[in-house]
């Protein structure tokens, strides 16, 4: 999605709300926990590097992740907040050099990545042509948030982070409904529905609100979701074969890598279709 040329040019955008793995000390492969399921092959605990990860930092399955039961990582994205912890934060500090900071870094990581996928949410709102009329308090949103990404690991662990995100997530809920009021007609509310499963094949999805629904393994081939409010959808294993998902709003790229689609998927701008499509 492209701005109009009046529209404020956020400063948390481009390449730095994308994951760039050479310049991060693989906090996602340490950090976080894995349960063993069907995104995950095995147990891990938060702090403890996945069995695959190599001395180098980079991933010895990396090609193979899917195929070897690790779908998860695959999906998985963090906007760019692994760099900023290990460039930024903690000043390109390697955290097996440096064991003492480990911890702290590890606490902070997952902190970042909300603040960071925050980021991610507004920078597109900025770019959503109905939704001028708050580009101003949208403006201001990115600005405090990309500044609380540049505190230190101390303040970044002693803020309020769920506050914040209802603060941020209040002014997106508001730029979702300028969005789908461009959509004629009533549109369907399925926010925070239990939807596993669910059949929606060719179903007119235009302009609804999908936010938070569970969609696991739903049928949502040749489905209209146009205009509709994504954010935080679960796509696991959903069918997006021959979706139309142009303009929809606030769907990111793991969720596409996570869903199941083909050739004939329609996507937003600024995405990719999955290698495995």
């Amino acid at each position: 999605m492209t701005p109009e040329h009046d529209a404020p040019s956020p400063a948390g955008s481009g390449t730095e709300l994308c994951a760039d793995c050479a310049n991060c000390f693989a906090l996602c492969c340490v950090a976080l926990p894995f349960a063993a399921s069907a995104d995950f092959a095995l147990d891990k605990d938060a702090g403890q590097p996945c069995t695959n990860l190599r001395p180098d930092f980079r991933c010895g399955i990396h090609t193979e992740l899917r195929e070897r039961g690790f779908s998860g990582c695959v999906a998985f994205d963090c906007f760019g907040a692994g760099q900023k912890v290990s460039q930024v934060t903690f000043g390109g500090q390697d955290w097996r050099q440096a064991p003492g900071t480990a911890r702290q870094m590890f606490d902070v990581f997952p902190v970042m990545r909300q603040l960071h996928e925050l980021l991610r949410y507004l920078t597109e709102a900025l770019a959503l042509p109905p939704a001028r009329p708050l580009y101003g308090e949208l403006r201001r949103a990115l600005e405090d948030t990309d500044r609380l990404t540049r505190g230190s690991a101390r303040a970044l662990l002693d803020m309020d982070v769920p506050a914040h995100r209802a603060d941020v997530n209040a002014l997106l809920l508001r730029t979702s409904e300028l969005v789908r009021a461009e959509v004629r007609g009533r549109k369907k509310n399925h926010r925070g529905a239990d939807l596993v499963g669910a059949g929606f094949a060719g179903a007119d999805l235009r302009g609804a609100t999908l936010r938070g629904a569970r969609l696991v393994a739903a049928d949502l081939r040749n489905a209209d979701l146009r205009a509709a409010d994504l954010i935080g959808a679960d796509f696991r294993d959903a069918d997006l074969s021959g979706a139309d998902l142009t303009g929809s709003i606030f769907l990111t790229q793991p969720q596409l890598d996570a869903a199941k689609g083909d050739a004939t998927t329609r996507i937003p701008c600024g995405l990719q279709r999955p290698t495995h499509w």
